[in-house]
């Protein structure tokens, strides 16, 4: 097969589609606008530290289990994996600390401690959870949101309820600690929407953490990308980088036929966009845009982020690999980024120590502290701004935890949502792509393929299925499926026709 491919942007679904494509004999070359690789999952290195500059969990490792035997390979054939023993601490005042095990039984325990008696129905809640997740993440995520019909088996009738109810609602409904309330509508954030708009039915969230629990790849999530453009390299993928793709060219019959890089016009039979859905559109002369400004306007985005990366000159003390700091009003966060959307005055944030786990991301008796605080996309971000909320949370830090801390920092970088609109090109700066809420679910998410331009294709956390690392895997190979399908059909029409003339 010599059909040639561009791909736009390689974050982990341009990764995944490429090794899918280019295992079929087409000629796919990567390009990245960045000069590393792993769009929203690139590294930092700075003065002996490492950091990961997005994704920090690691949930779902049967995903990426599945995503590597599709080439006959094994994780552990590229990188080590460790099973986080806790899995994450979540603070809610000074010496106020849950630990989360990285076991369904531990974590009874320590539910009953909390809440008596509450141990039985966690566990009902986790076996709903998991017969949501047998059914969401083996088999309807799997579908490339063609058509509703997708949506309907014999499983999720029997389920139809939990379309329509939410996970805040029945949370409460069997929770009473607010404490474990709070513990158990985190999974459902990675979605992006609040908890009361998210469907019961993505309750699968909490078995991804209750029940397979909390992984970490050795050296950090950039290991993962690493893994993934060796595989790609190996099935013939070429990468390109500081390669900024500036307009996607269409002929008079409507079909996507160059991209202009840095430049220079690349021939290509498919486009293939993994960058920022929207940006992609923009890319093309506005008849060809399959969506308007007002459309993108009302859809429901998941968070931007502020995050900080930190060299500590010593360890951070009475904290785990991952900490949650819910010690704050977890609502009125929550409406500052959905319901009226400004800097919220007291921010709940998230705390990544990786060498707790990893050693190497940090120098011997230092710390990689990785620090994020939830925004709504599109607010102002100033350097000022920046540096009033990096005081909060250092203060916070500093007290919930009883040490000194800010006489330690060696250095500290910044990413919020100017640089998510600079470095990703990112919609209003959003860092996780489009919610997953109930009209913003498979077929109503913006489609794998345009409808407007002939061999131009999507993939990513703005698409099918939705936001998150193990949701950008399954997304490259659905869009790989759709583009292997239309070179398989029009081969077969260039063969019936050459058939025809022959005859």
């Amino acid at each position: 097969m010599n059909t040639t491919i561009n791909i736009i942007g390689s974050g982990f679904s341009s990764l995944a589609a490429a090794s899918y494509l280019a295992r079929t004999g087409c000629n796919v070359t990567v390009y990245e606008k960045n000069s590393i690789i792993g769009g929203r999952a690139r590294q930092l290195k700075k003065d002996g530290f490492t950091f990961d500059m997005g994704p920090t969990w690691y949930w779902m490792p049967d995903v990426f289990e599945r995503f590597f035997e599709d080439f006959g390979k094994r994780p552990k054939d590229y990188y080590e994996l460790k099973k986080l023993s806790p899995a994450y601490s979540v603070c809610f005042g000074m010496n106020d600390f849950i630990t989360i095990g990285d076991n369904l039984d531990e974590i009874c325990r320590v539910f009953d401690k909390t809440e008596p008696g509450s141990s039985s129905k966690l566990r009902k809640f986790i076996a709903e959870a998991k017969s949501n997740y047998d059914i969401a993440i083996k088999d309807l995520v799997y579908r490339p949101g063609l058509s509703p019909l997708e949506l309907v088996t014999p499983q999720t009738i029997a389920k139809l309820g939990q379309f329509f109810g939410n996970i805040s609602r029945d949370i409460r409904k069997e929770f009473k600690n607010k404490k474990l309330v709070q513990i158990l509508e985190f999974p459902v954030l990675f979605l992006g929407a609040k908890p009361s708009d998210t469907p019961s039915f993505y309750s699968f969230m909490n078995y991804a953490d209750f029940g397979l629990g909390t992984w970490y790849p050795k050296g950090g999530m950039f290991s993962v990308v690493e893994a993934m453009q060796q595989l790609a390299i190996e099935q013939g993928v070429k990468f390109v980088t500081d390669a900024n793709v500036e307009k996607i060219e269409v002929d008079e019959d409507g079909r996507a036929t160059h991209i202009i890089v840095n430049g220079e016009k690349i021939a290509g039979d498919i486009t293939l966009s993994g960058a920022d859905y929207h940006h992609t559109e923009t890319l093309l002369d506005k008849k060809y845009r399959q969506y308007s400004e007002g459309y993108w306007e009302k859809k429901t985005f998941a968070p931007s982020s502020l995050l900080f990366y930190v060299g500590f000159s010593k360890p951070v003390e009475n904290v785990e690999h991952h900490t949650l700091f819910f010690d704050v009003e977890f609502d009125d966060h929550a409406a500052d980024i959905y319901d009226d959307p400004k800097w919220p005055e007291q921010p709940l944030f998230y705390a990544s120590f990786s060498a707790k786990t990893d050693s190497d991301t940090a120098p011997q008796g230092m710390e990689a502290g990785t620090f994020l605080i939830p925004l709504a996309p599109g607010l102002e971000d100033t350097p000022k701004l920046r540096e009033v909320y990096f005081e909060k949370i250092i203060t916070r830090l500093e007290n919930l935890t009883q040490q000194s801390l800010k006489d330690s920092i060696l250095f500290k970088e910044s990413f919020c949502v100017n640089d998510f609109v600079n470095d990703y090109n990112s919609y209003k700066g959003n860092a996780y792509g489009l919610a997953n809420t109930l009209l913003q679910t498979a077929f109503l998410r913006p489609g794998l393929k345009s409808n407007k331009v002939k061999n131009l294709f999507f993939t990513g956390q703005l698409t099918v299925p939705g936001p998150g690392v193990p949701p950008a895997l399954i997304s490259g190979k659905l869009v790989a499926g759709l583009i292997e399908k239309q070179l398989y059909k029009q081969s077969k029409q260039t063969f019936t026709k050459r058939y025809e003339i022959n005859i």
